[in-house]
């Protein structure tokens, strides 16, 4: 397809120019996998909803899977397809993930809404069918992908082949849900039917032979604490050196560390489980099993309901049996699992019992601080180390691992979690405006390398913040340094607890609405990166309330929310966030 040109005096604003640019880019990148030669005989759309890439992975997987079985594919996030345009289509599989407490991720949201609209087409002549991505520490489980199953047989249309729900360890169900849908579908493509060379979707970027079963040991070079006296926080600054691993990652990409257990927790657990330490379990010993393999620190479903059931008077019960949530929620904060056992008199299980009272110890993923052009052979994480606990230290399962057990003598399994929707723009002229509080201004830190690197002329406007500016502005030499330079071109700094009136970020950004609007107005980029629970959450609430205020009208509230849903269409306006 040939480029698509906006002429420069066409009659559009400026945001409706960005707006039109992104979707006659979508239509050109939606036809990157359209077959070479005679049009295919079967064609299926894989769409996916992914908040850290393994959805698009896995879509690429599908293609790879079905080409010689004469199925063609293309691929697209979810956000790019309309209902509209799901009914013009035979056959559709869709890939995702759930984000937070059941909610769809960022680029499915849109599509979901829209899907949910009473005016949503009827899909019929619609074949499909869902993998979704989850975890089963959570209460939706799979939530994003068992709605969207429900929502498309609610319309009309027909499974091609059943929903499959994975937890954390995906790779095996999805490997067996592509192969169950690629021989579906290669029932319905006429025999001898086949993909001509280049119809298969190019990977976004050639696969690490690292991964979550086979992480690279990485040597931890630095160690520094960022965070100064008075703080309630630590902060560290870690290095990771990449040595032979060949690993190459982006400004943007997150870093997956498999951690190892607190010794000294462990040991706690084989008293109190009352089995000997060197105990067959699990095909392993019963102290290597608790440092290796299973989640301690956080009591899984599994063993609450186990202590719920051995002491059915105790409080732990009490509060399982009630329908609301909270209470239980409320109870087991701060609560590991060595507490939960203490305090229900350590029942007695036996060994065959205790490997399905723990879940599989899973890998933590950092966003990354550095880019790789200022650090092509380390990245750089930066991590909040939690600990609490007045008779014991209660430790953060792999930030303690890192700030403490990580030595010169010893070393930490890691992979590469590319991110491709948190990107800079390609264009460096275009401004950037980065939203993150706390350990959340890591990223933007490899994005102000990036810029540097690449010589980017775009003006960068940076919001960060925590509880003092004394002891918790972590980087700031940094940040200053590239303000004096010119590279940062606005700082604005938002110290929650140094005055009577608490301030944050979201306050920083409702003080500049005038200014704000203005770089939205000539093309800025905006991304946040923080907590998603509240801080997320909180500055998507300011940024529509910015958008409407600069409007104005009597129907501005609804304008600004299709102004801000622009931005996320066009990817002016994504998160990483956790």
């Amino acid at each position: 397809m040939s480029a698509l040109f906006i002429p420069p005096d066409a009659p559009f604003s400026t945001a409706q120019q960005s707006w039109l640019g992104g979707f006659l880019a979508g239509l050109a990148s939606a036809h990157r996998d359209v077959p070479a030669g005679p049009a295919p005989s079967l064609t299926v759309s894989v769409l996916y909803g992914s908040q850290t890439g393994n959805c698009e992975m896995l879509a690429e997987d599908f293609v790879a899977a079905s080409r010689d079985r004469g199925v063609a594919a293309t691929i697209q996030p979810l956000d790019a397809v309309t209902p509209e345009a799901l009914a013009e289509l035979g056959h559709v599989l869709i890939i995702t993930s759930t984000y937070g407490e059941g909610d769809m991720p960022d680029n499915a949201e849109l599509f979901w809404e829209a899907l949910t609209d009473e005016g949503a087409p009827r899909l019929e002549s619609l074949q499909f069918s869902v993998l979704g991505l989850g975890d089963t520490g959570y209460d939706n489980f799979c939530e994003a992908g068992k709605l969207l199953d429900m929502r498309l047989e609610q319309l009309g249309a027909q499974r091609l082949a059943p929903r499959v729900d994975c937890d954390v360890s995906y790779e095996d169900e999805a490997a067996g849900w592509i192969q169950t849908v690629v021989e579906a579908l290669a029932k319905q493509a006429p025999a001898g039917a086949s993909v001509a060379a280049g119809g298969e979707a190019a990977p976004s970027r050639a696969r690490s032979a690292w991964n979550r079963k086979n992480p690279f040991p990485a040597r931890l070079v630095e160690n520094r604490v960022l965070s100064r006296a008075g703080s309630a926080k630590e902060i560290r600054h870690l290095e990771l050196a990449l040595g032979d691993s060949g690993i190459e990652y982006a400004a943007g990409d997150a870093l997956a560390v498999m951690p190892r257990n607190d010794p000294a927790l462990a040991e706690a657990l084989v008293s109190v489980l009352g089995h000997d330490a060197e105990a067959e379990v699990a095909g392993t010993t019963l102290t290597d099993a608790l440092l290796h393999s299973w989640e301690i620190r956080t009591p899984s479903k599994d063993l609450i309901a186990a202590l719920a059931e051995r002491n059915p008077g105790g409080e732990l019960a009490a509060l399982v049996q009630r329908e609301d949530r909270e209470p239980l929620e409320n109870w087991l904060y701060g609560k590991d699992t060595l507490d939960l056992l203490e305090l229900n008199a350590a029942p007695t299980f036996g060994l065959d019992e205790i490997a399905a009272l723990f879940r599989p110890l899973q890998h933590r993923a950092y966003s990354i601080s550095s880019s790789p052009l200022a650090s092509p052979d380390r990245i750089h994480l930066t991590v909040a180390s939690v600990r609490h606990g007045s008779d014991r230290v209660r430790g953060g399962v792999c930030s303690t691992f890192l700030a403490d057990r990580v030595g010169a003598e010893d070393v930490a399994g890691i992979f590469l979690q590319p991110n491709q929707a948190f990107r800079l723009p390609a264009d460096g002229d275009r401004p950037v405006i980065m939203i993150g509080p706390g350990t959340g201004v890591a990223p933007f830190r490899a994005f102000l390398q990036e810029r540097a690197a690449t010589g980017a002329t775009g003006p960068n406007w940076l919001f960060f913040g925590d509880q003092h500016q004394a002891s918790d502005f972590i980087y700031a030499e940094e940040l200053q340094a590239h303000a004096d330079a010119g590279l940062l071109t606005r700082l604005d700094l938002a110290f929650s607890r140094d005055q009577a009136e608490k301030m944050y970020v979201q306050t920083r950004m409702r003080e500049h609405a005038a200014d704000l609007f203005g770089w939205l107005e000539d093309g800025a980029y905006v991304y946040v990166c923080g907590d998603a629970t509240r801080m997320a959450k909180d500055v998507d609430a300011a940024l529509l309330e910015i958008v409407a205020s600069q409007l104005g009208g009597t129907d501005r509230s609804e304008r600004a929310a299709e102004y801000v849903n622009d931005l996320k269409r066009t990817k002016r306006y994504v998160r990483d966030v956790y």
